[in-house]
């Protein structure tokens, strides 16, 4: 299992966003999973990532556990680097 803290830089379109973010984190075999504001979701289930509320600045952990969690984890990364 691989885990990294990042701090979200989303400022604008939030909703298109996390489409892309789902979008991005069905492309890896491994299961992956934010957590923060003591919640815990599944990154690939558009329902989960919309109740995960996070703004600009916020800290949310990525956790992924599979074949290319190291990938996972740097692309979910870079994503809410953007």
């Amino acid at each position: 299992m691989t885990s990294r803290d990042v701090v979200v830089n989303l400022s604008h379109d939030t909703e298109r966003r996390m489409a892309e973010l789902v979008s991005l984190a069905g492309e890896f075999a491994s299961r992956i999973h934010l957590s923060g504001q003591d919640k815990r979701i599944n990154a690939k289930s558009i329902m989960g990532v919309m109740t995960l509320v996070s703004y600009s600045g916020d800290t949310i952990t990525v956790t992924a556990d599979g074949t290319d969690e190291t990938e996972a984890v740097e692309a979910i990364a870079d994503f809410f680097a953007c």
